[in-house]
């Protein structure tokens, strides 16, 4: 799971050099925040039979937003979690990544075009 925020570099370009340092930090903040708010609700969602998909669902972040980009995973290390999101032939979906990241999508979003009406003149 992952969010496209490629257009906040041409952000910091427009607001110019002087603006770069404090947007990337306060988007770094709201990626941050984001990312461990899907993790989080992805738990609460993942089937469960032995915990280990649960236990196994992580957030990576990259990078730091002011020097260059961000970016989050989030994600299980369970070999088997990619085939209880989607089904196989043999079982229906059961959907917790998803559902996760579709419930915190606004957030992010929100919380970038507050960060650029305060930034923006």
């Amino acid at each position: 799971m992952g969010f496209d925020v490629s257009g906040l570099r041409q952000l910091s370009i427009d607001l110019g050099r002087s603006a770069t340092g404090q947007v990337g930090a306060k988007v770094a903040v709201a990626v941050r925040k984001t990312a461990h708010s899907i993790e989080a609700t992805a738990k609460t969602l993942a089937p469960v039979d032995t915990g280990n998909l649960r236990g196994s669902i992580s957030t990576s972040v990259t990078g730091d937003g002011q020097s260059g980009p961000i970016s989050a995973e989030i994600g299980p290390t369970a070999s088997y979690g990619h085939y209880l999101e989607t089904g196989t032939s043999r079982s229906g979906p059961q959907p917790y990544m998803t559902p996760a990241a579709d419930r915190h999508e606004p957030e992010l979003y929100a919380a970038i075009a507050a960060i650029t009406a305060r930034v923006l003149p």
